[in-house]
């Protein structure tokens, strides 16, 4: 069996672009590193405090010494925490600056994939990952991991007060970095586990929102409630064996710390009836082991996110690596003339099978062509391919000899108009969506395309006309006003190209006359319109003809000419469409 799949090549080995962006940030990392230093120096105050009021205050009864020992611990306890506050903010400031220099890129890769991956890949991923990223980089958790290269001062500390307690805290640093290796082991894979089913989980919660009438009226909701109480509970107990693993390796860390605590006082004592040490170093010892061992337990604390930030990382600089920024180009002369099709094979994103092969064909500016078929034969898949959305496994698509792919997306999309099958609008005013959401949109261009579509009337009859807010989706617009504002949209600023599938699949006869008026319009100024035929009466405004079926042209040429072959010969209709043109129109459904 043939595999119908685009062939990969070498992927480039590593993608910096997330090491360049940390990179950017390496004078505040080491400003981190620096303050987390003086801070573990600082950390020291308390023990020496301890240390010297057991030491030498009370053995010398000296109030003066007390005032100035505690005068100068305030100052050092105070500049601690200035400092661990800057440190902090710092922090912060990093999650935000890599949040600035990957938050366009990952948005980009999130528009990209659904038309280059298909639903492969859950593109609301990326955006996940950078935002855990972020998260653990503005934490506590990396904060931990600053102080942890200090432990071996703390270690050699408690070793000058005796060698016995040296060892004790020692030994309790080896347990725990134990225990943080066994956490980040028995994390990984659950971690992994539940980020895979949260996308599942959240996926379908937004497929039950979209479609809650369906499901109201068709008393669907137990049936649907009762698979997402599965999806639920796979989540809920991968969920639970994470908090399980690491909950319990957290809780052992502060019960060993807290024994540790009292085996240093334990062993201080014994050195202390021995006269190998004095009262002072056994609290100051207490005080240090505790202080030593904190960074450890605030990582494990904190481990969960490291690994979830981790695993974002990879997946995000795989994602990056497959879907690299785009180069800049030259921009292209508007094109005028003419639309090539050579040679198109189109498989859909995510699919092997191939939906249109070897298609080829050419119209000049001023043509209008009606693209029919049944079902299933690769309508909606050629339109996609024709506006750029879709890549072509193989042939090209070309305005005035270019092919699409030599123009930057933003100069080819001032060129071409889309009615997609499914309208979506977006949350805000008409007059944004129609300018397709221009910061500050063209009030004539505004106007201009709305006359052009018919629906000037229409949207002056709204509450507040050009700027009644549709909300999301369009929801306040009935789906007749959403298809008719959207190709107002398809048409902002006169584009050579236009393509309209199943444009009048909700309107009126007041609807299917201004579309026809718009198409007429459109090919008068010298654009070239691609309409996919649903209704006979799209095929009243253009003069060329297309049939697909099975991913095959079947006829092409003009429209009168088409039509009476198809009629003459049903045979190039495929057997399921008996009776004609009349019905292979009617029946062109999605692709």
């Amino acid at each position: 069996m043939t595999t119908w799949s685009r062939a990969s090549g070498s992927r480039p080995k590593g993608n910096d672009e997330l090491a360049a962006a940390l990179s950017a940030c390496k004078v505040a990392f080491w400003g981190v590193a620096l303050t987390s230093g003086v801070l573990s120096i600082l950390y020291l105050t308390g023990s020496f405090y301890m240390l010297e009021v057991y030491d030498r205050v009370v053995p010398g009864r000296s109030i003066p010494t007390l005032i100035g020992l505690s005068i100068l611990a305030l100052i050092l306890y105070t500049f601690q925490g200035l400092l661990d506050l800057v440190r902090g903010r710092v922090l912060l400031r990093i999650g935000a600056a890599l949040d600035v220099k990957l938050g366009a890129r990952a948005f980009d890769t999130m528009m990209r994939i659904p038309l280059k991956a298909g639903a492969s890949v859950n593109n609301l991923q990326p955006m996940r990952d950078l935002d855990q990223i972020r998260t653990f980089l503005s934490s506590l958790g990396l904060a931990a991991l600053f102080d942890l290269p200090w432990m071996p001062i703390y270690l050699i500390i408690c070793f000058a007060f005796h060698s016995w307690i040296g060892y004790t805290a020692l030994v309790g640093a080896i347990v725990l970095v134990t225990l943080t290796i066994v956490n980040d082991r028995r994390t990984q894979g659950p971690m992994k586990k539940a980020t895979e089913i949260a996308a599942v989980r959240a996926a379908f919660i937004e497929a039950g929102r979209r479609n809650a009438e369906v499901v109201h009226a068709m008393g669907m909701s137990q049936a649907l409630a009762e698979k997402w109480r599965e999806t639920n509970a796979k989540y809920i107990d991968v969920q639970r064996q994470m908090s399980d693993g690491s909950g319990g390796i957290s809780s052992a860390t502060k019960v060993l710390r807290m024994v540790l605590q009292s085996a240093v006082l334990g062993v201080g004592g014994y050195l202390v009836i021995e006269q190998q040490a004095t009262g002072g170093i056994i609290i100051a010892g207490s005080i240090l082991v505790a202080r030593s061992l904190a960074p450890v337990e605030l990582a494990i604390a904190h481990w969960r996110h490291f690994t979830a930030a981790r695993q974002g990382w990879v997946r995000l600089g795989e994602l990056l690596e497959r879907f690299p920024a785009e180069d800049e180009m030259i921009a292209l002369p508007a094109p005028k003339s003419k639309l090539a099709v050579e040679g198109l094979t189109i498989v859909p994103p995510g699919s092997q099978r191939p939906v249109v092969i070897d298609a080829s064909f050419s119209l000049q500016a001023g043509d209008g062509l009606a693209i029919i078929g049944p079902s299933a034969s690769g309508k909606s898949s050629l339109a996609r391919a024709l506006v750029g959305a879709w890549t072509p496994y193989r042939g090209k698509v070309r305005l005035d000899g270019a092919a699409l792919e030599q123009w930057a997306p933003k100069d080819l999309g001032r060129h071409v108009g889309y009615l997609p099958q499914d309208v979506e609008l977006f949350s805000g005013n008409v007059a944004r969506n129609i300018a397709r959401l221009e910061a500050t949109p063209d009030a004539r261009a505004v106007f201009a395309a709305a006359r052009a579509a018919g629906v000037n009337d229409l949207i002056l009859r709204l509450p507040n006309g050009y700027e009644t807010e549709i909300g999301e989706g369009g929801a306040a617009l009935s789906a007749g006003q959403r298809q008719r504002i959207a190709l107002a949209r398809a048409l902002y600023r006169d584009p050579f190209l236009v393509v309209l599938d199943e444009p009048n699949s909700n309107l009126d006869a007041e609807g299917d006359e201004a579309l026809n008026q718009a198409v007429l319009k459109a090919r008068e100024r010298g654009a070239i319109v691609i309409i996919i035929a649903h209704r006979q009466s799209a095929l009243a405004a253009v003069d060329q003809v297309m049939l697909l079926a099975d991913g095959r042209i079947q006829a092409f040429g003009p429209k009168d000419e088409v039509i009476s072959r198809v009629l003459r010969r049903p045979t190039v209709v495929p057997a399921e469409l008996p009776g004609g043109l009349r019905v292979v129109a009617e029946a062109g459904g999605g692709s």
